[in-house]
């Protein structure tokens, strides 16, 4: 550029982004640009750009990426935005420069991190210079991890994240994905053709559907922009600005007018939906469910009792029965490290038969998945309250804290059992060879009978209180009163678990 700048103007032009063919095919997608999306996450006139000026060439205005800072429901946030209409949102050096940048003064400031995320990925023409230096892609990976725990990462993803940028979203707490437009993807169909000769397509491979329900990478599925920028706002007000501060508390409310106690059937094996159980027990209108189209068998969310946050672990005997899977152990585990780092306390509602037995699920490292469930459990040194509303046998009880894994309280309601199996399982297991030698129908029927109901009465209930397996048998009406006041109790908990560089965690 030659002689005299015209700063407002070429400010005006750099904030503009793309050609204005790349706005209008956005638009037809149903896609804001960049700066639209950080004024709608934002407060109003909060945002503050950093690094408009970067790469002076005219077809490349901020090099394809708004960074700055702002504030979201009157707390400092940093943002990072990619621009879709300059070169589809691709990485050049000095985007991933701005993007190390913003995640070190994040760290430095302690607040959290939105990434608005729309990009095809590092440009191969530059790779030299983007790739493979100490100040290169990767480092914007490390800065993530360095990150993690210290403070919360939201991604919100409104196209694709291709590549190694895909790593991006991977390494958030939680990634909000826009159905239809959405994508995550190490390779493109048309590489994974010429690689694997597998015929696909983007939307098969790595849409939102398949990471929202099948992968577990995506935490919301969301219909438009405004719906995924609203899941990230709302996820940011149950968590501090970062690891040493208390979660943030808002004006309580009641629950919703539900009968407890009548939402839980008699029968241990009837299935019921938990989140009913939930809406009757938490403040009104507060659960935000996390993953709830991946792994329904359990329910990970938060919620609010009388205006606290609190992280729900809950059983939901609607789906599968309740039973613990690979996917559900792992999707129970950053949920509960994620409460653990950022000082959400923990409450589990347990109705489970157990962890899945059988041939296919041993080959694919249940065990393993479990194991990495309950190591989190144990690890995790925020208040933590298990009620068993129905049941909880074998593993399944340590799973959903038990109370040899430093639970500050378990309770029962009057409906639960806790036992290595049920009843029926446990006479089958034991007296099968005795039970196949009576010949008479009804003498079998008597004594199988008979010997469940001897094993009711070794895993009784009021034993187990005597026993001090819980620590209280608590009516359904007395639960939610019960929780707050517990919770306040232990809102100064002494949290030193033990002395480490750090876990070796089952993977």
């Amino acid at each position: 550029m030659e002689g005299d700048v015209d700063y407002p103007a070429e400010r005006s032009r750099i904030q503009r982004g793309g050609a204005d063919k790349y706005h209008q095919a956005a638009a037809a997608a149903g896609k804001y640009h960049a700066r639209e999306r950080i004024r709608r996450l934002c407060d109003a006139d909060s945002f503050r750009e950093d690094n408009l000026w970067a790469n002076p060439d005219p077809t490349l205005p901020a090099d394809g990426v708004v960074v700055g800072s702002a504030t979201v429901q009157g707390r400092p946030i940093r943002v990072i935005a990619n621009d879709s209409t300059v070169k589809a949102g691709s990485w050049g050096a000095r985007t991933v420069e701005k993007i190390i940048r913003t995640i070190e003064a994040a760290q430095v400031e302690q607040h959290p991190i939105v990434y608005l995320v729309d990009s095809a990925g590092a440009r191969i023409t530059d790779q030299v210079q983007l790739f493979p230096g100490r100040r290169g892609a990767g480092r914007i990976f490390h800065e993530q991890v360095r990150a993690s725990g210290r403070i919360p990462q939201a991604c919100a993803l409104f196209g694709p994240s291709a590549a190694g940028g895909a790593y991006i979203p991977a390494f958030c707490d939680i990634v909000a994905m826009v159905d239809g437009n959405a994508s995550m993807y190490l390779g493109s169909p048309r590489m994974v053709e010429m690689v694997t000769g597998e015929k696909t397509t983007l939307e098969e491979m790595g849409g939102a559907r398949v990471h929202c329900e099948q992968s577990g990478v995506g935490h919301f599925l969301c219909h438009n922009e405004d719906e995924a920028i609203a899941d990230v706002r709302r996820w940011l007000s149950y968590l501090p600005s970062n690891w040493e501060q208390p979660a943030p508390v808002r004006a309580a409310r009641p629950p919703q007018d539900i009968d407890l106690a009548a939402t839980v059937p008699p029968g241990e094996s009837t299935p019921f939906d938990m989140h009913e159980f939930i809406d009757g027990l938490v403040d009104r209108d507060s659960q935000l469910e996390i993953q709830a189209r991946w792994a329904g068998e359990i329910i990970t969310s938060f919620a609010r009792l009388d205006g606290r946050p609190v992280g729900i672990v809950a059983s939901n005997p609607a789906v599968r029965g309740g039973v613990l899977f690979s996917d559900s152990a792992d999707k129970s585990a950053r949920f509960i490290s994620t409460c653990d780092a950022f000082n959400v306390p923990l409450l589990f509602l347990s109705d489970v038969p157990g962890f899945m037995v059988g041939a296919e699920y041993e080959h694919a490292g249940i065990i393993r998945h479990g194991a990495k469930m309950i190591a989190h459990v144990a690890e995790a040194t925020v208040p933590k309250i298990c009620v068993v509303v129905r049941k909880a046998y074998g593993a399944g009880l340590y799973a959903m804290a038990g109370p040899a894994f430093g639970s500050d309280a378990v309770l029962a309601l009057p409906t639960a059992k806790i036992a290595v199996m049920g009843a029926e399982a446990a006479v089958n297991a034991v007296y099968a060879g005795k039970i196949a030698q009576i010949d008479d129908p009804s003498m079998r029927e008597r004594f199988i009978a008979d010997k469940r109901a001897e094993y009711e009465t070794d895993v009784d209930l009021r034993r187990l209180a005597g026993e001090l397996v819980i620590d209280d048998i608590v009516e359904a009406a007395d639960l939610r009163a019960d929780l707050i006041a517990r919770y306040r109790r232990l809102s100064q908990k002494d949290r030193r678990f033990s002395t480490r560089r750090h876990p070796i965690t089952p993977v």
